[in-house]
């Protein structure tokens, strides 16, 4: 048995939101943060206590170290990682609030909480430091907490298969684009330079993934796919059998609650 796709995919949804509203740099300028990147390094790192700039390159892995260092480690001389953590779940809860209730959501909260209780942690950094956060006692809360851990954990284990691939952020970035997975926007989302995002496209062209004008050849394509499998493999690996076997029994409501999301989200 293995985790449904689209299970990976509303998970995704459902935690990544909370740093893409609009309000997002509002909030937490409210705790004393500067600036989105500021707010989004600081939010989503909070968990390993005041990160230092190299620990979130490093667990982040695909976003250009000038960036991270352009938010840390200033960010903890403003505000704590405990009150940046709360802010980011009042934020959750808020705009989660739009779309789904807390009684709606409250058997899933249950069922992802028992998903995360079957996980193992060992080398997954990001998931870890989100378990070990206090579950929210409101089931909005405990359900979107619950469902971050499960983010990361995935985020963890796909970082550990690009890793064993020899890709790093840039490259890794460079692939996703061009396999179209990714928007063309993307190496400036993450702050790689031109000279920086060519080098990344060389070295792909070396390994027979692009070809001379950039585009993703037979061999890259099938490299990305294989990157996707052996990243859920690496999760089923890390999960109880009752643990993947209650993913696979949500997975559709999961996916409900992602797509009542994106919807109380459209403008």
């Amino acid at each position: 048995m293995t985790v449904p796709t689209p299970f990976w995919r509303s998970v995704e949804a459902l935690n990544n939101f909370v740093y893409l509203v609009p309000e997002a740099g509002k909030h937490y300028a409210s705790v004393g943060l500067k600036g989105s990147w500021m707010g989004y390094f600081a939010s989503r790192s909070a968990p390993l206590g005041a990160a230092s700039p190299e620990l979130v390159i490093a667990t982040f892995h695909g976003f250009a170290p000038h960036l991270v260092h352009r938010a840390l480690p200033d960010a903890w001389a403003l505000a704590t990682p405990e009150a940046v953590n709360n802010a980011r779940l009042e934020l959750a809860t808020t705009v989660l609030g739009r779309a789904v209730s807390g009684e709606q959501m409250a058997p899933l909260a249950d069922a992802l909480t028992e998903i995360i209780g079957g996980l193992d942690l060992a080398g997954k950094p990001l998931a870890a430091a989100h378990a070990s956060l206090a579950l929210p006692a409101d089931d909005l809360g405990r359900y979107w907490l619950a469902n971050a851990v499960l983010r990361e954990f995935r985020g963890d284990c796909h970082i550990a298969v690009l890793i064993t691939h020899g890709l790093n952020g840039i490259d890794a970035n460079v692939l996703n684009v061009a396999a179209g997975n990714r928007f063309p926007q993307q190496q400036a989302l993450r702050g790689w330079s031109d000279e920086e995002w060519a080098a990344g496209q060389d070295r792909l062209r070396e390994r027979g993934w692009l070809d001379a004008e950039g585009a993703i050849t037979e061999a890259g394509t099938a490299t990305r796919n294989e990157l996707e499998v052996a990243t859920d493999r690496t999760c089923l690996g890390g999960m109880s059998q009752a643990a993947v076997t209650t993913a696979g029994e949500i997975a559709e409501d999961v996916r409900a609650a992602a797509r009542a999301l994106r919807t109380a989200l459209k403008p």
